[in-house]
């Protein structure tokens, strides 16, 4: 038996990662967010489609190719999204709102098959005299590709939670309503 055995039999809940708090950011700090992902065909023709976005660099073959990139381009939308998506982990876990996205700029393009990465770093936090239970924090949002091309920056400003009020735990994380899943047992 190893020492992270159970030795009495029963099961317990770990807590895990509960995102970060307005306490937990700092001016300076960058964030690496895990998991790169690899854009697929896919996604680009979903996000062309549902957007109604009818420009044929996305999903015309024949027209990309005759044009300076030689093959479609994935919706810049899309990559806004994924780059955003990707920062929520560590950036907006316990946001109550995000009030903005800000200096939008593609810097390189992505194609099917590039696989997007991203990093947050922390320019301002500041607290609010109309609400003491958050904070706003402004991120700049980079993604690269797998080349080490930056392909998007974004100014992003969520309004987040502090942590005196919130009250996650192991068996309540962020998100999970009460009495939802492995409950532990009442104390007797």
């Amino acid at each position: 038996m190893t020492t992270d055995e159970h030795t009495d039999g029963e099961n317990r809940i770990v807590e895990g990662w509960h995102g970060r708090y307005y306490e937990d950011f700092s001016v300076g700090d960058i964030y690496k967010h895990p998991f790169g992902r690899t854009v697929t065909e896919t996604d680009n023709v979903w996000m062309t489609n549902v957007t109604m976005n009818l420009n044929p660099m996305h999903f015309n073959e024949a027209y990309a190719a005759e044009t300076e990139f030689g093959e479609r381009l994935v919706d810049g939308t899309f990559v806004i999204a994924l780059a955003v998506g990707m920062s929520v982990i560590d950036i907006s876990v316990n946001a109550t709102a995000n009030l903005g996205y800000d200096d939008i700029r593609h810097h390189g393009p992505v194609y099917h098959g590039d696989t997007i990465f991203a990093e947050s770093e922390v320019l301002h936090k500041r607290e609010l005299e109309s609400r003491d239970h958050v904070g706003i924090v402004t991120t700049e949002l980079r993604a690269y590709n797998q080349d080490n091309d930056l392909v998007l920056s974004l100014e992003r400003t969520p309004m987040v939670l502090k942590r005196s009020h919130a009250e996650p735990s192991a068996a309540q994380p962020p998100g999970w309503p009460e009495g939802v899943g492995t409950q532990p047992e009442p104390d007797q």
